[in-house]
């Protein structure tokens, strides 16, 4: 199961009853964010969650709205008394823009691993998740995440009986291993099926509606998508700040196909988000409004 929890649904400015962009995902004991806001460790906390296991940070892009709480986050966590490594991954400056924060948290007891995104998209496997990182449309340099976790076929007993695997093995190679014993070499492919279909949450944010988000939440468990104004009088605004209305975000989960779409990183002159969702789901009904804290249990399919 994979948990997903939209942490902050807000673009600029924290305001009262909307803290900023953050997302943060739980799978197999590994915690991830997507951007540190402002209040995202509040947020953290009012959703009872805890912020020591987080083990990968993911930036979109180095705007304050972005990544202005991430010198708490760092304090938060050393007061913790967390020593494993944490990893940082981010467009091109991620270790300059981090150490530059860091004047106000310069002391931790973990190590920081950082993973500079290297062209228009790369894949990073960590912690059970495959990361892949791609290029999107803001003003400055802006990547959108796909999150998946990948599923073996199923374990077929009766290969496994006819290849005369010794049973202390199976578990091994279910789980992916190869294993040298007795002169032989035992392979996964040996006794799985085909890869079964596993889970996928595709987030972008910051950016002018471009192929590749489609793209990359084609046929997503989830599509987490900016929806900066609502208001279709402000589809030029969107256009000169390279931001996206709720209209072309919905236009892309046309082309994509998610089983559910969140708007999220609200103007903040944007009060009731609900109020245009009607009309867009005339493009495409399984939009909803993303809000703080707005959780979703992420389970596999059986095929």
């Amino acid at each position: 199961m994979l948990d997903v929890c939209l942490l902050g649904s807000g673009g600029m400015m924290p305001l009262p009853y909307r803290w900023l962009t953050s997302l943060m995902t739980r799978y197999n004991g590994s915690n991830l964010l997507i951007d540190c806001g402002e209040g995202t460790q509040v947020a953290i906390k009012k959703k009872g969650w805890s912020v020591k296991p987080i083990d990968t940070i993911c930036f979109t892009h180095y705007h304050g709205d972005h990544i202005s709480g991430l010198p708490g986050l760092l304090l938060t966590m050393g007061n913790a008394e967390r020593t494993q490594p944490l990893t940082l991954i981010g467009p091109k400056g991620l270790e300059r823009v981090v150490n530059a924060l860091r004047v106000i948290a310069p002391e931790l007891p973990f190590p920081i691993l950082f993973q500079e995104i290297q062209g228009t998209e790369q894949v990073f496997e960590l912690n059970g998740y495959k990361i892949t990182a791609f290029r999107v449309n803001h003003n400055v340099l802006c990547y959108g995440y796909t999150l998946e976790i990948e599923r073996a076929g199923r374990f077929d007993v009766g290969r496994a009986k006819a290849a005369q695997i010794p049973m202390p093995y199976w578990s091994r190679l279910q789980r992916g291993e190869v294993i040298e014993a007795e002169g032989r070499i035992y392979r996964p492919e040996d006794v799985l099926g085909p890869a079964r279909r596993g889970l996928k949450v595709t987030y972008c944010t910051d950016t002018r509606p471009v192929d590749v988000i489609a793209k990359e939440a084609q046929g997503a468990d989830l599509f987490i998508c900016e929806g900066m104004y609502g208001e279709p009088e402000k589809a030029a605004k969107a256009v000169e700040y390279k931001h996206m209305t709720f209209e072309e975000a919905a236009r892309l989960a046309k082309r994509a196909q998610p089983d559910e779409v969140w708007l999220t990183h609200y103007s903040p002159s944007l009060v009731r988000p609900e109020d245009y969702i009607e009309e867009i789901r005339k493009i495409y009904p399984k939009i909803y409004p993303g809000k703080d804290g707005k959780t979703a249990e992420l389970d596999f399919k059986e095929e």
